[in-house]
């Protein structure tokens, strides 16, 4: 649950339509980038591509602005994807250029009215698709939404309506399948090959040729109007064209429990970390297993404090952290949180382990490694099959990111705004880059979301929504060797 303490403070930009010819040509560049198909990459949660981080903190590039980042980015191919709270907390979604000397860093931005809701959802990309989800705990109703990865156009929208229904945690994509919690809406899981417009269900080419028809038909009909001299001639925005609506395939837990957690779908199973809320004094506060195909609840198992980071799976080991609070830096004195293990098949607890502080990210398993982050402003790694601990490294402040991990180091950025890459062996530091101080950065400001690993660069984002800081200029930043 994503509560933010004030209002984000940002500049609106607004969305330009993308010429028709353009965006071919962007989009052609798209058909062959790789994927991300669910929360950190993958379901261990690694957020990283398998390739060796860098090993030394070199900015390559920041781009300041003043939104707020609480969603993990996301990258693929040549382009960074990150979204945000924008002014008043309306939404925004950056396509980023991650080229290190790009001559315009913002490809493309949406914001309202496309984006109803303010957006704290990780996107996933499929098929040339952005797919992601809007609402926070203080709204009531969402929608997931289905972007053109090159152009930012929209192409399809599922809302879904009702109190407390938000779509907070990452989209997941398997087997074609779009699955993601809707808060007091359960679990959603819908099929963007199955689009319906005007009441009829076709193939999601067809209707994406209709729209792009429909488009280039508005487009044309302002530019003759423009030609004419017609001083009231507007040009077609993304609000004139159609949305169509996703099959829903199956619905689960809906009013019964409240899933703002990135879900995990692996081996047929979906894995969903239910919340409970003790102002509202509804939802389940459990792990569960869902039959992929159908919804079918296969085993649950509670828990005691609230999975906000969401599961990770290495093989048939389910690990889950969870804390007393939430994303509040106000709240944190005297937080709790655990991390347990899980057998996949059966749900049988494992192994358990209690702090002293909040764990609100995801764990990060490698091979034989489970790795946390802590309120208590300590990166702690776990043998994965025991729970034994290997080590305990401190950082500079609270942490509430997951850590991103490559085959040697673990790399985590806390509250203070410090990254830091820290050998996964020993627990011992690698080095430290201080985002305020760094003459690269020289931008203060706290890391919510967890850090990206994609080709040798790390990709870091900030926010001031809160703390010491509040509402002073945000960064995303680019580390890396070269």
């Amino acid at each position: 649950m994503i509560t933010p303490v004030t209002d984000a403070l940002g500049s609106l930009r607004v969305a330009c339509l993308v010429g028709l010819t353009a965006a071919t040509l962007l989009v052609g560049s798209l058909v062959h980038a790789d994927e991300s198909l669910t929360y950190r990459g993958n379901a261990a949660r690694t957020g990283g591509d398998g390739k060796p981080g860098p090993t030394a903190p070199r900015v390559l590039w920041t781009y300041r602005t003043k939104e707020h980042f609480i969603a993990a980015p996301v990258a693929s191919g040549d382009r960074l994807f990150v979204s945000g709270l924008s002014f008043l907390n309306t939404a925004i979604v950056f396509s980023l250029d991650v080229s290190a000397k790009a001559e315009k860093r913002v490809v493309w931005s949406k914001s309202s009215p496309l984006l109803a809701m303010p957006t704290v959802s990780s996107p996933a990309v499929y098929k040339g698709q952005l797919i992601l989800g809007d609402g926070m705990h203080q709204t009531s109703g969402a929608s997931l939404y289905g972007l053109d990865a090159a152009t930012g156009m929209p192409r399809w929208q599922q809302t879904v309506e009702g109190a407390l229904v938000h779509l907070e945690g990452s989209p997941t994509v398997s087997q074609g399948r779009v699955y993601i919690g809707g808060g007091a809406a359960g679990v959603l899981c819908v099929d963007p090959a199955r689009l319906s417009l005007d009441g009829k269900e076709l193939p999601a080419a067809s209707i994406a040729k209709l729209l792009d028809e429909r488009r280039a038909a508005l487009q044309k009909k302002y530019e003759e109007a423009k030609k004419k001299g017609d001083a009231f001639a507007v040009p077609p925005t993304d609000q004139d064209i159609p949305r169509p609506t996703p099959a829903l395939v199956w619905q689960a837990g809906k009013g019964t429990w409240h899933v703002d957690a990135p879900l995990a779908v692996t081996q047929g199973k979906v894995l969903v970390a239910s919340a409970f809320l003790d102002k509202e004094m509804v939802g389940k506060r459990a792990l569960l297993c869902l039959d992929a195909q159908t919804g079918k609840e296969l085993w649950s198992t509670p828990l005691t404090v609230n999975p906000w980071g969401g599961p990770a799976v290495q093989g048939k080991v389910v690990v889950v952290t969870g804390s007393t609070v939430a994303y509040d830096p106000a709240a944190l004195r005297g937080a709790k949180g655990l991390v347990a293990a899980f057998d996949l098949d059966s749900g049988k607890p494992l192994w358990r382990k209690e702090l002293p502080g909040g764990v609100l990210g995801c764990p990060a398993l490698g091979k034989d490694v489970a790795v946390v982050t802590c309120t208590d402003g300590k990166v702690r790694a776990y043998n994965l099959t025991t729970g034994g601990l290997r080590w305990t490294y401190t950082a500079a402040g609270p942490i509430f990111a997951p850590v991103a991990l490559d085959g040697e180091t673990a790399y985590a950025a806390d509250l203070k705004g410090v990254v830091h890459a820290i050998t996964l062996r020993s627990g011992t530091a690698r080095w430290k880059l201080d985002l305020a101080t760094d003459s690269a950065v020289a931008a203060p400001g706290m890391v919510y979301a967890g850090p990206l690993l994609k080709d040798g660069r790390l990709f870091v984002a900030t926010c001031n929504i809160a703390g010491d800081h509040v509402n002073k200029p945000t960064a995303v930043v680019c580390i890396g060797n070269k």
